[in-house]
């Protein structure tokens, strides 16, 4: 793994807006990013993973997995996800 650091999570830490849902769409999508972005803190990871169980572990990765797949290209997935800028197809 390389040492450059590929993966930011800018929005949270300069977001002062409101953090609410089912006041508008645009609020919706902000409040989100914000949760998202927190819930995905290496610290908090660190202490809620161990204790989710099995079922658990694999709704939230399918529901993530699947979100990506619905709404993402291939290239798109290469480039966001997994900040690879040239994927590898095997043809």
């Amino acid at each position: 793994m390389s040492s450059a650091v590929k993966h930011r999570h800018d929005f949270v830490e300069a977001y002062d807006g409101m953090v609410a849902f089912g006041f508008s769409r645009e609020i919706d999508e902000k409040s989100l990013i914000y949760y998202l972005q927190k819930f995905s803190d290496d610290d908090l990871m660190e202490l809620l993973v161990p204790r989710l169980g099995d079922e658990e572990i694999e709704a939230i990765f399918n529901l993530i997995s699947d979100t990506m797949r619905k709404h993402l290209e291939e290239s798109e997935y290469h480039r966001y996800f997994l900040k690879d800028e040239h994927p590898h197809h095997e043809d």
